[in-house]
């Protein structure tokens, strides 16, 4: 579904939907390529992201006293929620909605340009400032159940008295330690404005940097033990696959550090000095967290290296073998050679003790080069030169 929209936000007439790309052009389609709208098209076009679920909307309205939640089954649910006195939080997991999201964006005059970057996945971190809103965008990343790296998209918009996110999908995220806190009122949550909420919810987000960091560093100490003893293409790929988990960390964590430095730097009406203040340890924990990623980097484009060489040595190690062997085989072979030749005339032939002196001629022979190799420090203990 596509809507338009106008810088203002109102919207425009529905436009023609784009035809689905074929397989074949999806299959050669780059991963990180948005969901963007047609060429031309109007700013604040609408692109619902392929396969987008249906929108779900928890809302939650607190005051210094109280905490309410209740799940929004529409607009009007919403806009009787934030007709009530209090702050409000209204979480909408699922983007596959493009007349409610618009709803959503007359309701809490969004700009037109911030809803479309909503449905630009991905959409690099970053932090606008407009007339009756902040906005913000950070990628949540965690572990799945299966032990793949799940990234999410996540967009905030926070005003006057309310505070908005936008996920890809439901199904869990990163900020249950922030409705906790909300629930159960403590800290000083319920008593702040929209800005403190929003800093909570950004400082989860990156907070959830630091354990996918940890597994990391974990899975780096396994591999330096195994790329020494055990190398095997197995290995490999665990390798490779730690480098993508690493890059991709860092793709959300060095454009987080900015965006929230710009909310740190650029004056907001949108952003309190007591709110700049905690976003302070913010930019301390992105600092942290890409100096760990830059870290582990080296590390695992080290493990990389070693596990070449190691590779090599071994392969060394085998050519080195089957050379000894066939440098040991060389003389015995032209010696059997030499009498599997077809001569009528060979007196040794004759003569009763040839058969067991060519054997020895041949055993002494084999170890002789064995006892020679050895000396040189080519087989059993290495000479050190």
């Amino acid at each position: 579904m596509e809507q338009a929209g106008t810088g203002d936000g109102t919207p425009e007439p529905s436009a023609p939907a784009p035809q689905a790309p074929s397989p074949e052009k999806k299959k050669r389609r780059p991963r990180t390529r948005k969901n963007v709208p047609p060429v031309g098209a109007s700013p604040g076009t609408l692109i619902i992201p392929e396969g987008s679920p249906k929108p779900e909307i928890q809302v939650i309205r607190y005051t210094p006293t109280e905490c309410r939640e209740e799940v929004a089954h529409d607009l009007e649910d919403v806009r009787r929620v934030l007709a009530k006195p209090g702050n409000v939080w209204v979480d909408i997991q699922g983007l596959g909605d493009a007349w409610l999201l618009m709803g959503i964006g007359q309701l809490f005059s969004l700009h037109a340009i911030s809803l479309e970057d909503v449905l630009h996945i991905p959409q690099r971190p970053k932090t606008e400032t407009f007339e009756k809103h902040e906005f913000h965008v950070s990628r949540m990343i965690r572990f799945a159940p299966g032990g793949e790296l799940d990234v999410e998209q996540i967009s905030i918009f926070w005003g006057e008295r309310f505070v908005l996110t936008f996920q890809e999908r439901p199904g869990g995220d990163v900020l249950d330690p922030v409705r906790i806190r909300l629930r159960q009122g403590r800290g000083r949550m319920r008593g702040m404005g929209p800005d403190y909420l929003a800093y909570a919810i950004i400082d989860a987000i990156i907070d959830g940097y630091y354990p996918v960091l940890e597994r990391l560093g974990s899975d780096l100490e396994e591999l330096e033990e195994a790329v020494i003893k055990r190398p095997s293409s197995e290995l490999l790929l665990r390798i490779q696959g730690t480098k993508n988990a690493l890059l991709t960390l860092r793709r959300a964590v060095w454009p987080e550090r900015d965006a929230v430095n710009v909310l740190l730097r650029e004056e907001s009406p949108w952003v309190s000095d007591t709110v700049r203040i905690y976003l302070r340890n913010c930019y301390d924990h992105c600092v942290q967290a890409a100096d760990v990623i830059e870290t582990y980097r080296e590390i695992a484009g080290g493990l990389l290296n070693t596990y070449l060489s190691v590779i090599a040595n071994r392969t060394n190690e085998i050519m080195r073998v089957l050379t000894i062997m066939s440098t040991i085989f060389i003389p015995l072979t032209f010696i059997v050679g030499l009498y599997g030749m077809n001569f009528r005339y060979m007196p040794e032939l004759a003569w009763p003790w040839a058969y067991p002196v060519l054997v020895g001629l041949m055993f002494g022979t084999g170890l002789g080069m064995l006892l020679y190799f050895r000396r040189l420090g080519w087989i059993g203990k290495r000479r050190e030169f």
